[in-house]
């Protein structure tokens, strides 16, 4: 009897080791997921890691949040501690490439090529945003890319017809001149155009121009050539008659958003993250192309923060299966589309009717199309240096500009030495 007990209770630990074994195996893997946002942006990424975990029960997503303000330095501590448990295995990132450069994120190439995820989705341009030394790092959640809002109200108000394809920069200070009111005082009480001086490559791409010979790998600065001269004199004309608000006081009004909502401005040039603000807050509003000169081409920026790998993940198979779950018309574009919150960054969703099919303002929802298939690499520099020759060299030199204290024909031949001089010692060619 005792014999017979004791082969029981041996048989029964086999089966418990067994099952148990079983259990094991089926507890599922878990992946960090690092972003960044406000409460609102954080519900809408708990919707995301939600409907991701029900259709893929072996995968955990554990989110990792951190405001604006925090969420760069927290990432900068976990990466130097090299401890892949607690580093991110998915993390939001931009400029991709300075980390790519720092060897803290994987390239994502192999993972392209074995599962055939289509690279071509994307709107043109942009893929190259998240690219460094010819490989891939991550995919860009949505594109940046800006259109001209505009207050029907106050266009009807003055008898401006409403902006369309067709407009030219003649036509768009032919417009600001009726738009903006300024007092006998001399105070202006609305100006035509509010717009962050910080895009002023914009205008700089429509007419031909650019910043640098090669974003990626410079050898010259072009901001003293003709096009990016002349491009920088429309725009600091228009400041200059107050048909635009200086930099400063738009920063201190409130933001291009702020004084698009008070009326002290009839129109903004903004990506897509204003719609749902304006659409809260009442506004008579809708969206064109931007302006482009005679001659010109549009040239909208194909930029966009992205979903990266950690170098560091251990579970970079798993990473991997919500990365391009993420980055896909039927997965996570789907969802932040529907929030409102993004342009998608794959044409796919962008030409669905999750995006054009929307009730509701802007009605013009086709503007953003047409600007995202004209989209190019030009803003920012996609080479490791670019942040400190734009935040210490670039923008200082062009303060004076916004600040209507000197010509920009006076400040870029200076401006293009100092950075011609920088890419030289940076190794990059140059004078």
């Amino acid at each position: 009897m005792n014999r017979m007990r004791t082969t029981l209770v041996l048989v029964l630990m086999a089966v418990f080791l067994v099952l148990g074994g079983v259990v094991a195996a089926q507890d599922p893997v878990t992946v960090t997921w690092a972003f960044w946002g406000s409460p609102e942006e954080l519900a809408t990424h708990t919707q995301v890691a939600d409907a991701f975990m029900e259709a893929h029960p072996e995968i955990k997503i554990e989110i990792w949040h951190q405001p604006w303000s925090d969420y760069f330095t927290g990432i900068q501590t976990l990466w130097a501690s090299g401890d892949p448990s607690v580093i991110p295995d998915i993390a939001f990132l931009s400029p991709i490439n300075n980390y790519a450069a720092d060897g803290v994120l994987e390239p994502l190439d192999s993972y392209i090529e074995a599962t055939g995820f289509d690279r071509s989705d994307f709107w043109p341009g942009l893929l190259e945003y998240a690219m460094y030394d010819g490989k891939v790092y991550g995919f860009p959640r949505d594109i940046g890319l800006e259109v001209l809002y505009y207050n029907k109200d106050i266009f009807d108000e003055v008898g401006v017809a409403y902006p369309d394809d067709t407009w030219t920069w003649d036509d768009l200070l032919a417009a600001a001149e009726k738009l903006t009111v300024v007092q006998s005082s001399g105070r202006v009480s609305r100006y035509a155009l509010g717009m962050e001086a910080g895009k002023y490559q914009l205008w700089v791409g429509q007419n031909n121009g650019s910043i640098l010979d090669d974003m990626f790998t410079p050898t010259r600065c072009t901001l003293a050539d003709p096009e990016a001269v002349e491009a920088f004199s429309f725009f600091s004309g228009m400041m200059d008659n107050n048909y635009a608000m200086r930099d400063a006081n738009l920063s201190q009004a409130g933001g291009d958003a702020g004084v698009f909502q008070s009326g002290q401005v009839a129109m903004i040039i903004q990506n897509s993250s204003r719609i749902t603000a304006f659409n809260e807050a009442g506004l008579n509003y809708d969206v064109a192309v931007v302006p482009i000169p005679e001659g010109g081409q549009r040239s909208a920026s194909a930029a966009g923060a992205a979903w990266t790998m950690s170098s560091f993940s251990d579970n970079k198979d798993a990473a991997w299966t919500f990365l391009s779950w993420l980055q896909s018309t039927d997965g996570g574009q789907a969802i932040y589309t529907k929030s409102g919150e993004i342009l998608p960054a794959l044409q796919s969703t962008a030409k669905s009717d999750l995006f054009l099919g929307v009730e509701g303002n802007p009605e013009n929802r086709q503007a953003f199309i047409t600007e995202g298939e004209n989209a190019k690499v030009g803003r920012a520099g996609l080479f490791p240096e670019w942040n400190e020759l734009s935040g210490t060299i670039i923008s200082p030199a062009l303060q004076p500009i916004w600040a209507g204290e000197a010509q920009p024909e006076d400040v870029l031949p200076a401006l293009c030495e100092s950075v011609d001089a920088f890419l030289a010692e940076n190794g990059y060619g140059g004078s």
